[in-house]
């Protein structure tokens, strides 16, 4: 995969928005943290509340706010798993309208591609099609991290990339996020990135994972991200 923004050096300024998905076991601060072992630099800010879509972002303006501060490399999208076709059209709609404040200040778009529920564990396809569609609207990222996780149970069945309660992702499962956001953000591979991460601030759960488990976790972000070559 070639370099989609800039050589190591360069600092890469991303901003989140999205909801408890995207905040959960300190996402944001896991990515940096693996841009720093594969030696990058990424900064990031958040703007994440409980069950916001981004229909409420909008309405709320916070997001808007911190986009038009400016000096952002790229602004990620994130919404719940909108595999329902109404959840979908306002995924476009307001996917549409943030990328035209990204763009304003010099930003690219991404869509933060998550997962169904347990319950709904049919509805994978559906949530895949959802945020590749918004992403190609506007010729923006997309971070397949609900393939990645599909990608991952072809491996392993048993891996629990799920939390308790069925629809928030385990600190494995936001691993395997953080990979998938790496390799999109950089261009560079997950492969070999490291296996174990701790944040000394406690801003996410410590990660210790097997060689083997970490093998096959960034594989499966590999092959994932293999379908959406940065554009």
């Amino acid at each position: 995969m070639h370099v989609l923004l800039a050589a190591a050096a360069v600092t890469i300024r991303v901003l989140f928005i999205g909801n408890s998905l995207t905040a959960a076991n300190g996402l944001p601060a896991m990515v940096e943290a693996l841009a720093r072992g594969g030696g990058e630099h990424i900064e990031s800010r958040t703007v994440a509340f409980p069950d916001y879509s981004l229909e409420d972002h909008w309405n709320r303006g916070d997001a808007a706010r911190a986009i038009a501060t400016g000096g952002w490399s790229v602004v990620v999208l994130q919404q719940g798993p909108s595999a329902l076709p109404e959840s979908r059209l306002l995924l476009n709609d307001y996917v549409r309208r943030f990328d035209a404040r990204a763009r304003a200040v010099g930003a690219k778009t991404a869509t933060y591609m998550v997962w169904p529920s347990t319950q709904r564990a049919g509805d994978f396809e559906a949530v895949s099609r959802s945020y590749s569609g918004a992403a190609a609207l506007v010729h923006g990222l997309v971070l397949p991290v609900g393939d990645a996780w599909r990608a991952a149970w072809r491996h392993d069945s048993h891996l629990a990339l799920y939390g308790d309660d069925g629809l928030h992702p385990s600190p494995m499962g936001t691993y395997v996020a953080a990979l998938v956001m790496y390799q999109q953000l950089t261009g560079r591979s997950p492969i070999g990135l490291p296996r174990t991460l701790e944040s000394p601030s406690g801003a996410f759960p410590s990660i210790v994972l097997s060689a083997d488990q970490a093998a096959l976790l960034q594989r499966a972000a590999d092959e994932a991200n293999a379908r959406f070559r940065p554009r």
